[in-house]
């Protein structure tokens, strides 16, 4: 389904009367008249106005820098926005916003209710999801359901490909638009009702890969999607307590139903020039709900909450194979009929027996049962031959988790907690049938002196599980000997700590950090032990009234070593990987000329570093090292020309670089017998000025 923005725009500004819902409501039944805020503002009576309208421009194009912020592109682009505001004496308001119109990525807001009565609202928006801008493509059609290669291309190499005059340049992404619509109202004595509707359409480009047997490609897929969504509720609230129900359900519609294209590489095989897959089927999920808790007395209170779900997915099957010379495919059925029902329930206890001492329980079941047709599927492989015929096999799971804590306040200035966590999880045609963990946890609150604050929490997980085997149904085998690292036994320990300082007043000083130990000691094969720590700096100073700066540092690193087997035996080559990012931030905002003029400055500048090892007893090639780079800076300043006019500016400088071995020197060609799309490695330095007025009125 195609949109048009323009069009969309008009309407929605011409809607202006039909104006969107706050979602705070004050709490049905409840006779809110005498409540006073003495902090709060009081809320302007009136029409109050304001309109953004300017120019900026973007010195460079890169689809890194404008992903989901609409500044993809090269050149000046329009500054629009605003605002509207109207409020009654007996408590009618109407608000209406507008952010980013000159841009890809937009937002208009409408909203119109009565306090503590009822409230509607309206919302369009838009979000661009720019993925690459360097790829290219020989498919004429790329980007649409039917892609074919124009004469004399095939062959049995990209080598042998007429890629120079072929490649065409080709951009990938989406567009989502938004559409929302929503109602909430107070009804008679204690109810309050909601409803939500929602539009999501998602229109652009994707990577998909397809395969010929040993031979693949790199194809530009087409989106063509909408999903629609709706929630409903109904809450009741007592003297003690309250309690909702609530449907939510959202439909999934793919008009790009699959994806046919010519083979590009020379095969021998009848048939075998052209391939179809199927695209994202149609699907449904729908879930009803309750929740309730209740004051049981004035130191317990316990809630809880279920669910019953459906998900759905019923969209015919393609036809086995679009390769004639194979004859006629059966199939055991015209589609899946797939069917997962889903429950979900929780409760919870709350106690506070004595003076400083709180008790928290909760115990919860998540169930997964999924009810489609195990069958038996006569297998093509890529439209080139038949195979094996196999069983879809439907994966089910329970999970329960139990919860236990308490915290008990020791002094004034120390306070203590332990916790007990299990969690449980049975699941069907999987490696492993059951696993339990469970987590002893305990947290010191401590306040040494007046100034300073200190907490540390130090856990200890042990993660069991039953026989390991490997599940017949996967070809080729698995090696008895891999364990997947979720399914493995693991010790875990862990613990954080953070401390705040106040060094003087207006100036706060906070520190926090944490390590992580995994140890999977029962896996020959597979992740067999990993490790991450992670330190942080963060400073506050009020420097004067007109004057406030933050500085922030952050350092993470992750290790972690795997074990393989060449041999289908054992461990007969070794992968250690090390991952580092370091993030430093400093922020000043500025107020001048009597708070005429308002300025704001933050920079953030990080490093990130991954280095993988492979051993495998023989002298190789060391593995390429990955490493991405980032500065951004970016400047704004308000001058107040009148009361009622403002000047607005800005300015955002950012630098990009990363050496990534995946892409870096990657052409269409460098695979023998993968067609890829030539992406590159994101590289920019980009700078983007804005300047626009604001007037109010």
């Amino acid at each position: 389904m195609k949109t048009n923005p323009p069009l969309i725009l008009i309407g929605a500004l011409g809607a202006l009367g039909v104006l969107a819902a706050s979602s705070a409501l004050a709490a049905p039944g409840v006779d809110t008249s005498q409540w006073k805020c003495s902090a709060c503002p009081e809320p302007d009576k009136g029409v109050n106005a304001s309109v953004d309208v300017g120019l900026g421009v973007v010195t460079d194009k890169s689809a890194k820098f404008g992903d989901f912020n609409g500044l993809d592109r090269k050149g000046g682009y329009l500054i629009g926005g605003g605002e509207l505001r109207s409020r009654t004496e007996s408590g009618y308001y109407n608000i209406l916003s507008a952010s980013d119109l000159g841009l890809r990525s937009r937002a208009i807001k409408a909203e119109t209710g009565q306090e503590g009565s009822f409230a509607v609202k309206l919302g369009y928006s838009e979000i661009a999801h720019s993925v690459s801008d360097s790829s290219a493509t020989p498919f004429q059609g790329a980007g649409s359901t039917v892609q074919t290669l124009p004469g004399g291309f095939v062959s049995p190499t990209t080598a042998g490909m007429p890629l120079g005059t072929t490649l065409q340049t080709v951009e990938l992404g989406t567009k989502r638009t938004r559409y929302d619509l929503g109602a909430a109202f107070t009804g008679t004595e204690n109810w309050t009702h909601r409803v939500v509707f929602r539009r999501d359409v998602r229109d652009g480009t994707q990577r998909i890969g397809a395969s010929f047997f040993a031979n693949a490609a790199q194809l530009v897929a087409p989106v063509d999607q909408i999903t629609d969504q709706l929630e409903a509720s109904t809450t009741f609230t007592g003297r003690g307590g309250q309690a909702t129900l609530a449907y939510q359900g959202s439909i999934f519609r793919n008009s790009a139903e699959s994806l046919t294209w010519t083979n590009p590489f020379t095969t021998g095989v009848p048939g075998g020039d052209t391939g179809r897959m199927a695209l994202a089927p149609d699907n449904q999920a729908h879930q009803l709900s309750g929740s309730a808790s209740y004051e049981l007395s004035p130191t317990v209170r316990a809630s809880g909450e279920v669910s019953l779900g459906r998900m759905t997915q019923d969209a015919p099957f393609l036809a086995a194979t679009i390769n004639g010379a194979l004859g006629p495919v059966a199939l055991p059925s015209q589609s899946l009929h797939g069917k997962v029902d889903t429950f979900g329930a929780s409760a919870r206890l709350t106690a506070t027996p004595v003076d400083g001492l709180r008790l928290n329980a909760s115990l919860s079941r998540d169930k997964r049962n999924n009810k489609t047709p195990s069958l038996l599927y006569a297998l093509v492989s890529t439209d080139l031959f038949l195979a094996t015929s196999r069983t879809n096999q439907p994966y089910s799971y329970t999970t329960d988790k139990l919860r236990l804590s308490g915290d008990y306040r020791l002094s004034k200035s120390l306070k203590a907690a332990l916790g007990f966590d299990q969690d449980n999880r049975q699941r069907t045609l999987q490696e492993v049938g059951t696993t339990r963990e469970g987590t002893v946890w305990a947290r010191v609150s401590a306040q040494p002196i007046d100034k300073l604050g200190l907490s540390l929490k130090v856990a200890h997980a042990d993660r069991k599980n039953g026989d390991y085997n490997p599940v017949a149904a996967i070809d080729p085998a698995e090696n008895p000997l891999l364990r997947k690292y979720n399914l493995a036994g693991r010790e875990r320990d862990s613990a954080t700590l953070r401390a705040d300082y106040a060094l003087a007043e207006g100036y706060s000083l906070g520190l926090d950090g944490g390590v992580s130990i995994d140890k999977y000691k029962q896996s020959t094969l597979g992740l067999t032990n990993g490790r991450s720590g992670n330190l942080g700096l963060d400073l506050s100073a009020a420097i004067t009234e007109q004057t406030q700066a933050h500085v922030f540092a952050q350092a993470e690193r992750m290790r972690s070593r795997q074990a393989g087997s060449l041999a289908f035996a054992q461990a007969d080559w070794w992968a250690r990987s090390a991952d580092a990012t370091d993030v430093f931030g400093v922020g000043v905002n500025h107020s001048a000329l009597k708070g005429k003029l308002v300025l704001g400055a933050d920079l953030v500048v990080s490093r990130s570093r991954s280095d993988v090892v492979v051993d495998t007893g023989t002298a190789n090639p060391l593995f390429p090292k990955a490493s991405t780079s980032l500065e951004s800076l970016r400047l704004r300043a308000t001058y107040q020309l009148r009361d009622n006019l403002a000047l607005l500016g800005s300015y955002w400088y950012e630098a990009y670089d990363t050496q990534d071995w995946r892409y870096d020197g990657v052409t269409a060609s460098t695979i023998p017998s993968v067609l890829l799309l030539g992406e590159q490695a994101p590289h920019y330095t980009i700078n983007v000025l804005g300047v626009a007025l604001r007037y109010r009125f």
